[in-house]
């Protein structure tokens, strides 16, 4: 049988002082967060002393625009979806432009965040029969550098490369961090917040000049997304009944 969240919450608390742990506690879901200076040494002990011998996945995390969103879902109509919010959201703009608050004609730059880039782990104890998270953020936006944990798990090699690819998030010590999902001459990095789903280039046969060239993307129209509306969820209200007891403790 799995160890209590709660208790387990505390043992990473008390191995690792500097560190922050949360928890959810109606998914018993656990999230370790630690600097990068400090991730090696903590991975190396998670593996080492807690035994979390596999790493399942390595997720990059892009915190631009963080709690927005596109679509207001809180009055929702019985008859469909309701109305998108006016201005340059996430994935509305063309090329060229960035992603901005409410507004129709507004493409400004969003209020950047605290820290923008992070690089997320996921563990696995099959003798504790236990599952965690491991969060590292980037110190550096423009650049993000996290080190590299495949000289503690091998397996990190193809997913700490699908994040450089996709978040251009640089894993420092990797061994040959390289594209890996789009092409070698791809411009950008395509899950970041700020790149446009319409892409930023497009590709044409041009018949004068009898080869494939390369342009900016004028033919395609910036595009959002439906979002599912759940009307009734009994996990709002769980979280929102979790929120009040913390809240009552304090």
């Amino acid at each position: 049988m799995a160890e209590p969240a709660a208790s387990f919450a505390q043992r990473l608390r008390d191995r690792f002082p500097a560190a922050t742990v949360t928890v959810v506690e109606s998914r018993g879901e656990t999230t370790l967060e630690v600097a990068a200076s400090d991730l090696l040494a903590t991975c190396q002990a998670l593996r080492d002393e807690l035994g979390f011998e596999q790493l399942t996945a390595v997720s990059g995390i892009d915190y631009l625009g963080y709690g927005s969103d596109e679509w207001d879902t809180e009055d929702v109509s019985s008859s469909g979806f309701s109305r998108g919010v006016e201005g340059k959201g996430t994935g509305r703009f063309g090329w060229g432009e960035k992603p901005s608050q409410q507004g129709r004609d507004r493409i400004e730059p969003i209020v950047a965040p605290e820290r923008r880039f992070a690089a997320v782990l996921h563990l696995l104890s099959y003798s504790g029969n236990r599952r965690l998270r491991v969060r590292c953020f980037a110190l550096d936006d423009v650049l993000p550098v996290v080190p590299s944990v495949t000289g503690i798990w091998a397996g990190a090699n193809w997913f700490e490369r699908e994040a450089f690819d996709l978040y251009g998030i640089v894993f420092e010590g990797h061994p040959d961090l390289r594209r890996i999902l789009t092409d070698y001459g791809f411009v950008g990095h395509p899950f970041r917040k700020d790149f446009p789903l319409i892409g930023n280039v497009e590709v044409r046969y041009d018949e004068e000049r009898k080869r494939v060239v390369y342009e900016p993307v004028t033919s395609v129209e910036p595009r959002v997304g439906v979002p599912r509306v759940i009307r009734d969820d009994a996990r709002y209200q769980t979280a929102a009944g979790e929120a009040a007891q913390r809240e009552a403790a304090k």
